[in-house]
């Protein structure tokens, strides 16, 4: 099923040979025909991409014409080169969609250390800038410009119509590793028709991410250049959304970051499952947050996934260990709907029926319930796989 792009948005992706393969595309170029609110949310790691600083420099915002990605080199940890390097990229943006350099979002991916080689890129920007469209086509070319070493793109969308007016919410994002939640944990870049002022925007994005992108780790490795940018230009028309149309609208926000943070999850790299953590009956959702990113975090619990090993005592040992009290005669252990453990101790299940049920589905369901309160939380993993430290071995060499 084909996803629209938003009333008044264009996107292009091309070749410009920052990667090797020509049939992998690395620019990206994402225009609004009119300004729009710019807001993000961005990485918590001390050590941070140009892109980020120069990004986190011009949001919020509401004068936002265009979003230009590079995808090969992160363009972090690269100096006042780097920055400048960034800022250059915002201004043949701006040059090619007829705006301020300071109306441009910058977005890079890929090796950490590098130079951005930015000839090739200069000619990439003024490529994609003449190749600019609003069809499927085009939105799946810049979905795929974004992209490192994953496998497959990531878009989600959805059409609504909220006040009487028809509404879209488009996503792009990617990742595949180096991901540990609190933002950030990949890019996305999310488009919308809506009209909204700089604050709702904020809100929404901020409480979107916290459900969707940091309910999500692949290895627990926080990157240097996550970022999550929502740009509203609203050529849907009428005045910003408020009240009830507005908590329309962030329902829909959220289903969409959501999707993206699953296809993320699902697509880690070597992953062979996508797995979900239901964690319930905490103290807070903090608490149950704290534990369920723990145990996506342990090796020993993705790796028995992987081996479609229904380890009960590695994944309450990871609860265990996760800095939450909690009485541990109260924990309750369900892996595919099938108890496991109980009141302190293991019950007796049938392993061989537990084991099938991992390793005949990709989808893996782990639920954690507490006696501590109501805090609850849905968490997404991948499980580990060697494929994954043949990848991450191989990447810079």
């Amino acid at each position: 099923m084909s996803i629209n792009v938003p009333q008044g948005f264009s996107l292009a992706g091309v070749y410009c040979g920052i990667k090797r393969d020509p049939k992998k595309l690395d620019v990206s170029f994402i225009v609004s025909d009119r300004n729009a609110v710019g807001v993000g949310v961005y990485t918590q790691n001390l050590v941070f991409a140009a892109p980020v600083a120069l990004d986190r420099s011009r949001t919020p915002s509401d004068r936002i014409r265009s979003v230009v990605i590079c995808s090969g080199v992160a363009n972090a940890c690269t100096g006042d080169r780097g920055l400048e390097d960034a800022k250059q990229m915002t201004h043949l943006a701006a040059a090619e969609c007829g705006a301020a350099d300071d109306q441009v979002l910058v977005l890079s991916t890929g090796i950490i250390g590098s130079f951005l080689p930015m000839d090739r890129i200069a000619s990439g920007i003024a490529a994609a800038g003449k190749q600019l469209g609003n069809s499927h086509e085009h939105l799946v070319a810049a979905a795929r410009g974004m992209l490192t070493t994953d496998t497959v793109i990531k878009v989600a969308g959805r059409t609504v119509t909220i006040g009487g007016r028809t509404i879209q919410v488009t996503g792009l994002a990617k990742g595949a590793a180096m991901m540990g939640p609190n933002m950030a944990t990949m890019l996305s870049a999310i488009m919308t028709d809506a009209p909204l002022d700089i604050t709702a925007a904020q809100t929404a994005l901020r409480d979107a991410t916290d459900i969707s992108f940091n309910c999500m780790s692949v290895d627990g490795h926080m990157s240097t250049n996550d970022t999550v940018l929502l740009v509203a230009n609203g050529a849907a028309g009428g005045t910003a959304l408020a009240g009830a149309d507005l908590a329309a609208f962030r329902a829909v926000l959220d289903e969409v970051c959501i999707e993206l943070a699953k296809a993320i999850a699902s697509d880690g790299e070597g992953a062979t499952h996508l797995v979900t953590i239901e964690i319930s009956g905490c103290a807070n959702r903090a608490a149950a947050l704290e534990i369920a990113k723990t145990v996506a975090d342990s090796p020993l619990v993705m790796t028995a996934i992987h081996g479609a090993d229904p380890n009960w005592g590695r994944i309450v040992s990871a609860a265990g260990y996760a800095k939450v009290p909690f009485d541990p005669n109260g924990v309750i252990l369900h892996l595919n709907g099938f108890l496991l453990y109980r009141d302190g101790a293991p019950v007796a299940f049938e392993a061989a029926a537990v084991s099938n049920s991992i390793k005949n589905n990709r989808d893996t369901l782990i639920e954690l319930s507490f006696t501590e309160g109501t805090g609850s939380v849905r968490f997404w993993t991948a499980d580990l796989t060697a494929e994954y430290v043949r990848i991450n071995a191989d990447y810079h060499t």
